[in-house]
């Protein structure tokens, strides 16, 4: 699709916001040598953001000779984004102030058989809720709500085209949203953003191109190819986990058989589990994130089926990733999400052993393969982005309408949700900042 001039000036005003973020503070002449724009092109940008109360002037740098440079920072207080992280098993939501500082947290668990469209909305209209009142003060501005929901998103239209675990087909839920949340909104699905979460603070960060492999109930992998994030013609790119790893085996909820999630993902796990131990204490039907924190510990405590169940699901794991290395050659392959959180070092060891035994010797030379740094929680951190890019856009914009902006009706009859958590966040922990990569 051929962008617009308006398109290019939205992309770079979110470029020169993302290097600030990134190396604050910093100056105009700093600015373009990093983003390759020119000074006059950065000044007209930098004067938008100042006029949008994003950014602040913080003084001069010192000078050897010539005339002092003004140095540029994000204003924390201008603004407020929500990033907000949809699994299949909970929904966390976590309040940035505009240097992507965590201001406020809440998740809420997704018991079975509490996916229907309007439980979910439920949820996170609770959770955007505590999150925002938590804040206080700090989220008197929310420039949007960043959503990332699992499977195959048109994020122009807003609708969750198909989610297999859930059996969603073409849910409007940035309509069933708008119903009940007062922000702008912006929806897309984790593999977009875990990649942009690593792109902006974390493995992927400086690499031309990357790998997040994305390990939870189900399992993606987020491509960032050229330095920048790679959707695909539809938005669609990344869907490994629905690719053939196994002739015949295990069937999936995509409706095929022997896909990649079916053996790495946590429903997978406990199947293996099942498989190598079926009377082992280490099983907790019906419980995923149970299951898997206890095979952690079961790694970590000796304990030969739990060694040998996560030796397994890197041997599957493995012989997927070698299919990516050999096929995009990348610089770094990220192991993110919560099962690669929880299982870690023992699952990256065992995984990079199984690559070293698939995967073709020139491109696995040039690859690193690494658990995700980021701290916190990715996606929620990659929503955010979506909805810091969508306000920057919309403020190309008068009147501000559509999808872009986060389309709003009278609130409906809320459904009933379960409990919510806030949890404490101390503030000014943020990400560690570093160059931001080149906008996709």
């Amino acid at each position: 699709m051929k962008r617009t001039s308006r398109d290019i000036r939205t992309a770079n005003r979110y470029e020169v916001l993302r290097q600030i973020i990134a190396e604050s503070p910093t100056s105009r002449q700093e600015l373009a040598t990093a983003t390759g724009l020119s000074l006059a092109t950065v000044a007209t940008l930098v004067g938008e953001l100042l006029d949008l109360g994003m950014l602040t002037e913080v003084g001069f740098e010192d000078s050897a000779g010539g005339r002092p440079r003004g140095l540029l920072a994000v204003d924390a207080s201008g603004g407020a984004l929500i990033g907000v992280d949809i699994a299949e098993t909970y929904v966390r939501v976590e309040l940035f102030d505009l240097t992507l500082n965590v201001l406020a947290r809440a998740a809420a668990d997704m018991r079975p058989g509490e996916s229907r469209p309007e439980q979910v909305v439920e949820q996170v209209a609770s959770a955007v809720d505590a999150v925002v009142t938590e804040a206080g003060p700090g989220a008197t501005r929310v420039l949007g709500v960043g959503v990332s929901v699992p499977g195959q998103v048109d994020r122009d239209t807003g609708i969750a085209e198909y989610a297999p675990n859930w059996d969603w087909h073409d849910v409007p839920l940035l309509d069933l949203l708008a119903e009940r949340l007062r922000h702008p909104i912006h929806l897309d699905n984790p593999l977009r953003a875990c990649t942009v979460a690593e792109l902006w603070f974390g493995a992927a960060r400086g690499r031309g191109d990357a790998v997040v492999v994305n390990l939870g109930t189900g399992v993606g992998a987020g491509l960032a190819l050229g330095g920048g994030l790679h959707r695909g013609v539809s938005n669609s790119a990344g869907e490994w986990g629905h690719t053939t790893l196994v002739l015949d085996g295990r069937p999936c909820h995509c409706g095929n058989h022997g896909c990649v999630e079916t053996y790495v993902g946590a429903p997978g796990i406990m199947l293996n589990l099942r498989e190598s131990g079926p009377d082992s204490p280490l099983l907790r039907p019906g419980d995923q994130t149970a299951t898997i924190d206890a095979l952690a510990r079961g790694v970590a405590a000796g304990d030969p089926v739990a060694v040998e169940v996560v030796r397994d699901t890197a041997r599957y794991l493995g012989a997927g990733i070698a299919a990516l290395v050999n096929l995009l050659n990348p610089e770094v392959v990220v192991l993110s999400s919560w099962v690669a959180a929880a299982l870690g070092e023992p699952l990256l060891r065992d995984v990079r052993e199984a690559v070293a035994r698939h995967a073709l010797q020139r491109p696995l030379a040039a690859t690193e393969i690494v658990l995700s740094p980021v701290p916190g929680d990715p996606v929620c951190l990659g929503a955010a982005t979506f909805a810091l890019e969508g306000a920057l856009d919309a403020a190309g914009l008068r009147p501000v309408n559509g999808a872009a902006a986060g389309r709003r009706s009278v609130p409906a009859e809320p459904v009933p949700a379960g409990p919510v958590t806030v949890q404490p966040v101390t503030v000014g922990s943020a990400p560690v900042k570093g160059r931001a990569a080149p906008l996709s």
